[in-house]
């Protein structure tokens, strides 16, 4: 009987595809904003296990800073993060980009998923960006979310000291508004739709503009890059696949956006969808250099940065790059990248 129990199982296991049995793991890690979905999309929509990944996403964070402290402690092996590399590689952690998770690999600007909200009576006008002049203005130091208020001043011909910036999770923007404890916010979507709908006579002062080339790349240490590239290709295939489905069904899209960022509405996510789908675009090229470039040297001008690094020595394009050559289909629905912004591998990117 032991040995026909035995034998039973062994059919059973034969039955289990070989792809199934061979899954290769890894944690993922993410923030609580809706360009963030695809993701928890190429999970839910099993587009890691067809190219042969067991993957599990860490809880979503309320910052890149909290995704990337997260990877230096091994929570997750590979996350995504904009912005917050920055800081993290010149406090001398060794960060490799190896494609986008939000971004434009088409053009030089790209910030359709970010926003400034005033409240009621702030005294900030919508379209004159002056009159943020003297307010207080919550932020993310050091995300995407900062360096887009501080451009945004600098649009407007004003300097950081002209404001008062208050270090603000995205999550609890919305809440301070609501209080009054401050003026305005800049976030990423859906906080800003989320406040448009939550606080009584809120303004939205600027979206996108064009303001910023968004940053956002899937990151991990340069250790882990070096020993897993086979894995890393895999896993670019999967959420580039996402990003096309979601780009094509962003109603859906949204529905899963709703399970992976708490308290998040329906409503809000199918309009926070419309901006992120702009934008969904792991492809990278030269566009994607300068954008990190811009970034850096922005900071530095303004003193929020003592030192700068070479963006060359922290971004590697080669697995997107065969992933856009090998599955082209999972790009074709994108507009194509100008010949010149294209990179080869090996690019050496020059101001």
């Amino acid at each position: 009987m032991k040995r026909l129990v035995l034998l039973g199982l062994a059919l059973l296991a034969g039955m289990v595809p070989a792809s199934a049995q061979n899954l290769t793991k890894l944690k993922a890690g993410m923030v609580t904003g809706i360009d963030q979905i695809g993701l928890p999309i190429a999970l839910e929509r099993g587009f890691f296990e067809k190219y042969g990944l067991d993957v599990t996403i860490a809880r979503p964070y309320a910052t890149g800073v909290d995704a990337l402290n997260a990877l230096q402690a091994g929570e997750s092996e590979i996350v995504q993060v904009g912005v917050p590399m920055i800081g993290a590689v010149l406090r001398g952690m060794d960060l490799v980009a190896l494609g986008n998770y939000s971004g434009n690999a088409t053009k030089a600007g790209s910030d359709a998923t970010m926003a400034i909200i005033a409240r009621e009576g702030s005294g900030i006008v919508k379209g004159d960006l002056s009159t943020l002049k003297g307010k207080k203005i919550a932020a993310s130091f050091g995300t995407i979310n900062h360096l887009y208020i501080l451009a945004t001043l600098e649009k407007a011909g004003l300097k950081p000291d002209d404001v008062t910036l208050v270090n603000t999770p995205p999550p609890d923007m919305t809440v301070a508004l609501l209080a009054k404890g401050i003026d305005a916010f800049s976030g990423w979507d859906p906080w800003p739709i989320v406040a448009g709908k939550d606080v009584p006579g809120a303004v939205e002062i600027i979206r996108g503009g064009d303001v910023i080339s968004y940053i956002g790349f899937n990151v991990a240490l340069r250790p882990w890059v070096q020993a897993n590239g086979e894995t890393i290709e895999k896993f670019l295939a999967a959420v580039s696949e996402a990003d096309q489905w979601m780009r094509k069904n962003p109603k859906l899209a949204a529905q899963v956006a709703t399970r992976w960022i708490p308290g998040l509405k329906q409503e809000v996510a199918e309009t926070a969808m419309q901006f992120n789908i702009q934008q969904a675009d792991r492809r990278l090229s030269a566009n994607n250099y300068r954008a990190l470039w811009s970034a850096e040297d922005r900071l530095a001008r303004l003193g929020i940065l003592k030192s700068t690094f070479d963006v060359n020595a922290h971004i590697e394009p080669k697995h997107i790059l065969k992933v856009m050559k090998d599955r082209p289909e999972l790009f074709a629905d994108l507009p194509p990248i100008p010949e010149t912004a294209a990179i080869k591998p090996g690019y050496v990117f020059k101001p």
